[in-house]
């Protein structure tokens, strides 16, 4: 089959596919539901795959009139993101097999969570900034019905929230478009920069103001202060394989935005040593430390997990923000390994309330005699995610940390590394407490009344396969290490 078409059929398959799941009559079993819902994940999965082991595919659908064209183009940075959507959307699609049995409306979620994977593709596969703007402001609309799926007040304020925030943010990347138009040769994504060097001239003030805009407005998707409040407030609400998605994957589509402005348009060279990558770097070194210090003073779990999104994706944000060539690629191997980390904590927390209905911190006393399985494999990520070796977190944040003492930042070569440790230790007093109070409930709690209450293997396996990705990908990184680094010396 030829790769246009075939990158095509990946795009639009999932997103058609969940428009008639939408559109249908109710099933009369839900084993069908489940099957038609099985087979369109199974062969989106399969097309997406294809789709990526085809060599470089360039295709112009639609011309719209200068510069406006819907434009699809699969490069490397594509390839790594658009492959962690599959392997997250397929593993927790089938966990939502089982864990959506007590929700209703099972059908408008499935269709919704299809459109979105075909949503997140369009993102990896797009090949300028006008088509993942269209695609972008589109995985808004149809992310949302995920976050307000249970219509209890607070899921709809939160999926409200959350509409509100991605808007905002994305009408300021729109706003930066408008001012682009005038001072780049092209809208496609160009390693190294796609300014104009005679139009651009004069004008510097004018482009750092809009490329800050814009970094901003993406990283509202990302979770970035000052517009990182939607964060907490929609994961809790989703259902639980929708929270692992949007922590793990969605978050990720205002990190591509931010990478393929800075050093795909607007180029690092443009941006290194001036205002903007000082602010840049400041905010994400406010989000990270607030995010943490705000995950462990919170006792729901979901909204713990929520917090230290807001904190692990600034983590990658920073090691973009420091434009050099090392710390861009623990940035982009922590794309990876959180991708991982994250839906499998949130699977866990899933599984947590599925079986036990518990919610906090301080009810989990216990959880690791009744639900061992689950809780050693929120160990192991947990441990990724502070970043104990040989687990992936380790390898991610100590490029992170290299990256920013070879950095040419002045203060920050040394305040990075040491808000990432400090941010390492409060991940360590948020997330390893449940283990400990889990496994090693105390001489005097009651062993009375546990039971065994470990998920269904619908629910189980994906989380056991994240969680072993979450320490293997720490103990053998280099063929991901060296895939990051032939992306990062197109840019740098």
């Amino acid at each position: 089959m030829n790769a246009s078409i075939l990158m095509l059929i990946a795009i639009f398959f999932p997103i058609l596919f969940g428009a008639v799941l939408l559109l249908m009559p109710e099933f009369s079993s839900r084993g069908r539901l489940l099957s038609v819902t099985g087979t369109g994940l199974v062969l989106t999965g399969v097309l997406v795959m294809a789709a990526l082991g085809t060599a470089r595919t360039d295709l112009l659908l639609l011309h719209l009139g200068d510069k406006l064209e819907l434009y699809f183009c699969l490069d490397d940075l594509g390839r790594l993101f658009t492959l962690i959507v599959t392997i997250v959307w397929i593993l927790a699609g089938f966990y939502s097999f089982e864990y959506m049995r007590h929700e209703k409306e099972e059908k408008r979620y499935f269709g919704f969570y299809l459109m979105v994977f075909g949503v997140l593709s369009a993102l990896g596969f797009a090949g300028n900034i006008v088509t993942f703007y269209l695609f972008y402001e589109l995985l808004t609309l149809l992310s949302m019905p995920l976050v307000l799926h249970t219509k209890t007040k607070e899921a709809v304020m939160g999926g409200l929230k959350y509409l509100f925030y991605s808007l905002c943010g994305a009408y300021m990347v729109l706003m930066g478009l408008f001012f682009l138009n005038r001072y780049a040769a092209t809208f496609q994504f160009t390693a190294g920069g796609a300014l104009h060097e005679e139009l651009a001239a004069g004008h510097e003030k004018t482009l750092l103001v809009i490329v800050f805009f814009m970094i901003l407005g993406f990283g509202v998707k990302a979770g970035m202060f000052p517009l990182h409040a939607w964060l907490p407030t929609a994961h809790p609400v989703a259902p639980a394989p929708a929270s692992a998605a949007l922590s793990g994957v969605i978050v990720k589509a205002g990190v591509l935005g931010v990478i393929r402005t800075v050093y795909f348009l607007f180029g690092a060279s443009f941006i290194r040593g001036t205002w903007v990558q000082t602010a840049w770097i400041s905010l994400t070194l406010i989000t990270i430390l607030m995010g943490s210090m705000l995950a462990y003073r919170e006792k729901v779990l979901k909204k713990r997990l929520a917090y230290s999104t807001v904190s692990q994706v600034s983590y990658i944000l920073f090691g973009l923000a420091l434009l050099e060539p090392t710390a861009m690629t623990g940035a982009l191997l922590h794309v990876v390994f959180h991708a991982w980390i994250k839906a499998a904590l949130f699977l866990s927390a899933g599984a947590i309330i599925y079986k036990t209905g518990k919610t906090r911190t301080d009810e989990l006393t216990g959880i690791g005699k009744e639900m061992p399985v689950t809780i050693w494999c929120y160990t192991i990520a947990s441990l990724a995610l502070i970043g104990i070796p040989p687990a992936s977190g380790f390898i991610s944040k100590w490029y992170l940390a290299l990256g920013a003492l070879s950095s040419d930042t002045g203060l920050f070569t040394w305040l990075g590394p040491a808000v990432l440790l400090l941010s390492a230790l409060l991940t360590a007093g948020y997330l390893l407490p449940v283990t400990l109070k889990g496994f090693l409930p105390g001489v005097d709690f009651n062993y009375a009344g546990l039971q065994k209450r470990e998920p269904d293997l619908w629910m189980l396996i994906p989380i056991v396969i994240l969680a072993a990705f979450s320490l293997l990908f720490g103990i053998f990184p280099n063929p991901l290490t060296e895939f990051i680094r032939g992306i990062v010396s197109a840019v740098l």
